[in-house]
């Protein structure tokens, strides 16, 4: 899939015109594209049209005009874009309660080893490959960003919808399963094919 480029980032003056309608867009796109995986973890699954949002509404918060702090930006969220094959993914780690936070996360520690989040195709898993920088040897950052890469074999698995596919947690302290929908599993098709939905 191609990263997004200067020119694909449009002015604030061009964006607020549109910004309702592509919010709304990408609202429903990353409604589609996220994935409950128990009570305390949530993974929303990127592509190109999130990840411009992303920018798009970093530039518009923070006021960003200059060119080579919004190249920063690209350079930032570019490497989160799945390329063929691939899948790639934010995952939140959900805690409501403030006074817990240390106790949650001090909990799952290890969950982003490789081994404990991961896509289950029939007796084939696609291990979850967390992005290095996000948690240290004691302490374990809430939002981490995951990258799922297929072999030939497993992605002819995920193409099989007659293939039962799951995203697993397997930690000593937290075990979810969810089972993921045809829709959901078209989307992600998309991914893995390098395609792009239509931007505005």
């Amino acid at each position: 899939m191609d990263t997004l480029q200067l020119k694909d980032i449009k002015p604030l003056s061009d964006y607020e015109p549109v910004r309702k309608e592509f919010r709304e867009r990408i609202i429903a796109l990353k409604k589609l594209r996220r994935v409950p995986l128990g009570d305390r973890i949530t993974l929303v699954f990127e592509n190109r049209d999130t990840l411009l949002f992303q920018i798009q509404e970093m530039m518009r918060v923070e006021h960003i005009y200059d060119p080579k702090k919004i190249q920063d930006e690209l350079d930032t969220y570019n490497p989160l874009i799945a390329g063929p094959g691939e899948l790639s993914a934010t995952l939140f780690i959900e805690i409501t309660d403030s006074e817990r936070i240390k106790e949650i996360l001090d909990g799952l520690h290890g969950i982003d080893d490789g081994r404990s989040i991961f896509l289950e195709l029939g007796p084939e898993r696609v291990y979850g490959r967390f992005e290095e920088g996000h948690s240290k040897a004691d302490k374990l950052s809430a939002v981490h960003y995951v990258r799922f890469r297929f072999t030939p074999e497993q992605e002819a698995a995920f193409r099989n919808e007659a293939t039962p596919a799951a995203l697993v947690a397997d930690h000593p302290n937290y075990r979810a399963r969810a089972l993921l929908n045809t829709g959901i599993r078209r989307e992600f098709l998309r991914d893995l094919d390098g395609s792009e939905t239509n931007n505005e």
